[in-house]
């Protein structure tokens, strides 16, 4: 299996609404429930409404398309990654699945994927 780092750094935010975020930006992912919207962008994207931040995230992706009776796939990181004591943040959109760490540990997080299989792009 693939992996492609993607370039930039990374923000997730607690906004008030979504009215100031830029939703056509690259790598703009938001989410919604009765308790909070959520916003996770490049740090350089961040809106004048966000109410709660944590900077410093890295990220990649899973590379190509998912099938939704694919099983395990994120587990299997998530549990190479947690042996190694790394925090992630994952979110999965309809094509793959996306997993952020902290950028202090995202070399870390890569050289653990590879030496397990993963192709690092």
């Amino acid at each position: 299996m693939k992996i492609k780092k993607i370039n930039g750094t990374f923000s997730i935010c607690k906004v008030s609404d979504f009215s100031k975020g830029n939703l056509d930006a690259p790598y703009c992912f938001t989410g919604q429930t009765d308790e909070e919207k959520s916003l996770v962008c490049l740090t350089e994207h961040v809106p004048e409404n966000t109410t709660e931040r944590e900077d410093g995230w890295k990220a990649f992706r899973i590379q190509g398309i998912l099938d939704f009776s694919l099983i395990g796939i994120l587990a299997k990181i998530t549990s190479l990654l947690a042996e190694k004591q790394i925090g992630i943040f994952a979110i999965s959109t309809y094509n793959t699945d996306y997993i952020l760490t902290r950028q202090e540990h995202y070399e870390r997080a890569l050289q653990v994927l590879e030496a397990a299989g993963y192709l690092i792009e």
